[in-house]
């Protein structure tokens, strides 16, 4: 992901997301309060915690797993994981 700053695939929102995920990711943390002040500009408050529980959460499991030695799926890059099709209601 270290050509998100780059790349023209990513929103300058998304730009944004990735870069403050990033540096959550960092080790010590390190999210300046002029990073934060963008965000802000462009979530509320329940939606900057919910985006922060995420990054938070994913960056918990990604050191759990590591801990453990437990490996990735092996998806290959480019795949996904389907999501189930939902029924319509008729």
């Amino acid at each position: 992901m270290h050509n998100y700053r780059s790349d023209q695939n990513f929103s300058d929102l998304e730009r944004l997301v990735l870069e403050y995920a990033d540096r959550m990711t960092s080790a010590p943390v390190e999210v300046s309060d002029t990073l934060f002040a963008r965000l802000h500009e462009k979530f509320s408050e329940a939606q900057l915690v919910e985006l922060t529980a995420s990054i938070a959460w994913e960056n918990y499991r990604a050191r759990f797993d590591h801990a453990f030695g437990i490996e990735a799926e092996n998806f290959s890059e480019g795949s996904f994981c389907a999501l189930p099709v939902r029924a319509t209601v008729a």
